[in-house]
């Protein structure tokens, strides 16, 4: 599965087979990466996102200015006068007319009253909503890094059951650096 990746300052974490060779802000991996091959590194090169688990392609073609200019962080352009952006983005919405009636009749009209919904909804929900993140990443990464190892089903039934204990013990004898990747996407939010 390749995706592109959502913020070039984003972290991550590269594997030559099942030895981490590289861990952090992109542009970093991305050198590491274009030395590991520049060196005949024969072993299939995975990265992946150290915030979804997700698995994605860089391209390190050209010479490490090439490499470290196209993955480096942007700089923010500088702000000029008047209001800055608020981020607010267009979408439409469908709800049934009882809905758009209560909406409507809030301080604030449907926009002010829809926007606290999702706060509180949103604020209500963080702790369990980092935990399903953390899980959905760290099964994303074991897909692809562990999909093949033993007791990789009863692990991911284990991961998903938030067993701890026995996603350690069935996972105990899996490559080190897998394993302890696994447990840094499973406890880093």
């Amino acid at each position: 599965m390749s995706y592109e990746i959502e913020s070039q300052a984003r972290a991550c974490t590269a594997f030559a087979g099942e030895r981490q060779i590289a861990s952090g802000e992109l542009w970093e991996v991305a050198l590491t990466v274009k030395e590991e091959v520049g060196r005949g590194e024969s072993l299939p090169i995975l990265i992946f996102d150290d915030f979804t688990g997700a698995q994605f392609d860089i391209d390190v073609r050209g010479t490490s200015d090439d490499v470290r200019q196209r993955y480096a962080p942007a700089a923010e352009p500088p702000r000029g006068p008047g209001r800055p952006k608020l981020g607010v983005v267009p979408r439409e919405v469908t709800l049934l007319q009882s809905h758009w009636d209560w909406l409507n009749a809030q301080s604030g009209g449907a926009s002010v009253a829809l926007r606290k919904l999702v706060h509180d909804a949103m604020r209500s929900s963080v702790d369990k909503d980092r935990a399903r993140q953390a899980i959905e990443a760290t099964y994303r990464f074991l897909s692809s890094m562990a999909g093949n190892l033993p007791n990789f089903e009863e692990a991911s039934r284990a991961l998903f059951a938030e067993d701890q204990v026995r996603f350690g013990e069935l996972t105990a004898a899996w490559p080190a650096d897998i394993r302890e990747h696994a447990n840094k996407l499973l406890t880093s939010r």
